[in-house]
């Protein structure tokens, strides 16, 4: 039976995550917003097939950005959400993953509570999680790791507030976001901190959709896997990453 879920309003704004690709990972929330949104703002790594699942007549926006190319400011895209919600509109940004994780889904929502719009927060299956997942990786396994961290590899390594020293040795674990064009020097950073450079390492390309693409290497080959590898991508390092072999469920289904 389909539960009496909330309706998105005139006026009001869900900032709702799309999942890493399948639309089959979807929340019923998801679905139901796509039904019932006027106008939907979308990131460029929201999969095709859920734009598709919007209601016919509704307008789509897209308002994706992606390093290096031309892309809306955050800024603009914010006061967009806010015109639309003022002009009436049920609005809905769609945002690839978790609009929480990594997907500035905070900026936004800040600006619609300081515009005084009502919104709704409705939590998407991150890559990192997910996108592993897909791949035969767990993010946890109680005989490999009892913690997990997830790293936004957008500027690294040169973030100063990052304490290398603490994230090569403090987690069993480690889970990059847009990483790929960096992994060469944030391998080499960690390494040089103490991570052995032999850990298993493994490189998701397009997870959860057709195209999905999996590089099995190790730390220290990082870099040279990268270069074969296609954004948008997740890198899983440490013990989780070795149990790649005997989980693949999809490549044994006969997909990525």
């Amino acid at each position: 039976m389909t539960p009496d879920l909330p309706r998105l309003a005139p006026g009001e704004v869900w900032l709702v995550g799309a999942g890493p690709g399948d639309p089959g990972l979807l929340t019923l929330l998801a679905a139901r917003a796509l039904e019932d949104a006027d106008v939907v703002v979308h990131d460029a790594l929201v999969d095709p097939g859920v734009l598709a699942m919007a209601r016919a007549g509704a307008r789509i926006v897209h308002a994706g950005k992606r390093g290096g190319r031309p892309s809306p400011c955050q800024p603009d895209i914010s006061a967009r959400l806010v015109a639309e919600a003022r002009a009436g509109a049920r609005v809905l940004r769609l945002k690839g993953g978790d609009p929480f994780v990594f997907g500035r889904g905070g900026e936004e929502a800040l600006a619609l509570a300081a515009a005084g719009v009502p919104f709704r927060i409705v939590p998407g299956v991150t890559a990192g999680i997910g996108g592993l997942a897909y791949a035969g990786i767990p993010a946890t396994h109680r005989d490999a790791n009892s913690a997990v961290t997830f790293v936004s590899g957008h500027a690294a390594p040169d973030e100063a507030d990052l304490d290398w020293e603490a994230l090569a040795r403090g987690s069993p674990a480690l889970v990059f976001y847009m990483a790929l064009r960096r992994i060469d020097a944030i391998a080499a950073r960690l390494i040089a901190h103490g991570r052995p450079p032999d850990e298993p390492a493994a490189i998701v390309s397009h997870a959860a959709t057709p195209r999905q693409h999996v590089i099995e290497t190790t730390l220290a080959g990082l870099g040279q896997a990268a270069r074969e590898a296609e954004p948008p991508a997740v890198i899983a390092l440490g013990p989780i990453a070795a149990l790649r072999p005997r989980l693949d469920w999809l490549g044994k289904l006969g997909g990525g």
